[in-house]
């Protein structure tokens, strides 16, 4: 009696109300990137407030891979159509991108008005080698609830890695692969062990100002289609978006210089929420106010449309065993991509010495006082990094 397994602890029922608060915080305070708001979702949502099942959350994030898009986003947006349909949904996806775009729209606003924030480097200095602690903390949380001791799993899991850490980006034909490999191993285990039959299954002036002045209609509309594009065919976390902007917002259109790009990735890494929402800084600095408004509509609408209109079929057939297969290798990718990622934004965040020891320090940190609130801990590793930037200048 004594080796019995203890029983799940029972779910907890949460409003719709209360579960937009917890995503209005989480878009507010949650730094570190698609990784970390990934880890700070299972933390929150499944292991402290049990608001969501772990199979809740593992079919939320397979399909936050599967679909395009930014994946903290679609996983929110899964989480919130899961308590509360397309009501639901919509309000979560609502809450979670808006505090991080208002934040990004005074940056941008006083970036035009004073002609960059020189003290931004000095600030992500810090905050990008704390971030790195706050992710691998994460990372490792999410292994332990997706992989546990299957081989299998971490088998595709460290194939995931290599694979993302080398070519530094993120496949979905690794994604799919995982998920036919799982589905053929399992179909086989059942088989030997007992044969058996699976299915398968117009505005004022100010608004369009940016950079350079008044931007024309024929831009916005450019903008729009261009961001759109974005949203609706870059695979991947938030992160992987990056270069394909790149290629057009800089080389292909020439809106922003080098200098301005990575500016205004440097702000989305130091704002809260998902990293993606640098789209909205990209969009002011092109055509004002509404440029930032229509960036930011046309990365996010697609995102929301892939989870919102697949997730009822992706659900009803997700306790199918060939799907459930599908979904535990996709998971284990995806939980590989996500590690390979963070080897990826280590190399470059972690430059010299300084950086190295601000990451330890944070790591060091966290785990020892597990209840201090990351933001503080970003708020602390940005004023030691603009110190340390500011004396190497001296």
């Amino acid at each position: 009696m004594a080796d019995e397994p203890l029983p799940p602890a029972p779910m907890v029922p949460c409003t719709l109300r209360e579960l937009a608060l917890y995503f209005l915080s989480l878009g507010a305070l949650g730094f570190g990137g698609p990784i970390a708001l990934a880890g700070y979702m299972q933390r929150d949502l499944v292991e402290r407030r049990r608001w969501f099942t772990e199979e809740d959350y593992k079919e939320g994030l397979a399909l936050a891979q599967l679909a395009p898009g930014p994946l903290a986003a679609q996983l929110a947006i899964y989480l919130g159509w899961v308590r509360g349909g397309v009501v639901g949904a919509t309000v979560i996806g609502l809450v979670f991108v808006l505090p991080s775009f208002l934040i990004v729209l005074v940056l941008a606003m006083l970036y035009v008005r004073f002609g960059g924030l020189a003290w931004m480097q000095g600030v992500f200095y810090g905050v990008g080698a704390g971030v790195i602690a706050i992710i691998a903390r994460s990372t490792v949380k999410l292994t332990k609830l997706t992989l546990k001791k299957d081989r299998l799993l971490w088998s595709i899991f460290g194939a995931s890695a290599a694979v993302t850490a080398y070519t530094e980006s993120e496949s979905l034909w690794v994604f799919l692969l995982a998920g036919l490999i799982v589905l053929g191993v399992r179909r086989w285990e059942q088989i030997r062990a007992k044969p058996a039959v699976l299915s398968v299954m117009p505005a004022a002036a100010w608004l369009l100002s940016g950079l350079h002045g008044s931007a024309p209609g024929t831009t916005l509309w450019r903008l729009g289609w261009y961001f759109t594009e974005a949203g609706a065919f870059v695979f991947g976390s938030g992160l992987a978006i990056v270069p394909f902007l790149y290629g057009g917002v800089v080389e292909r259109f020439h809106w922003l210089t080098d200098r301005q790009f990575l500016d205004a990735v440097a702000v989305a890494m130091i704002t809260p929420g998902p990293v993606v929402i640098t789209v909205g800084f990209i969009g002011y600095l092109v055509g004002g106010p509404a440029g930032a408004v229509i960036a930011a509509l046309g990365v996010f609408l697609p995102c929301y449309l892939f989870v919102v209109f697949p997730a009822r079929y992706f659900r009803r057939f997700a306790k199918n065993p060939s799907l459930h297969a599908i979904v535990e290798g996709v998971t284990a990718a995806a939980t590989g991509a996500i590690a390979g990622a963070a080897f990826v934004l280590g190399r470059r965040a972690l430059i010299d010495v300084p950086t190295i020891l601000i990451a330890l320090a944070t790591l060091a940190v966290l785990t020892k006082a597990r209840k201090l609130p990351e933001p503080l801990v970003i708020v602390a590793t940005g004023l030691v990094g603009l110190a340390l930037k500011q004396g190497l200048g001296r």
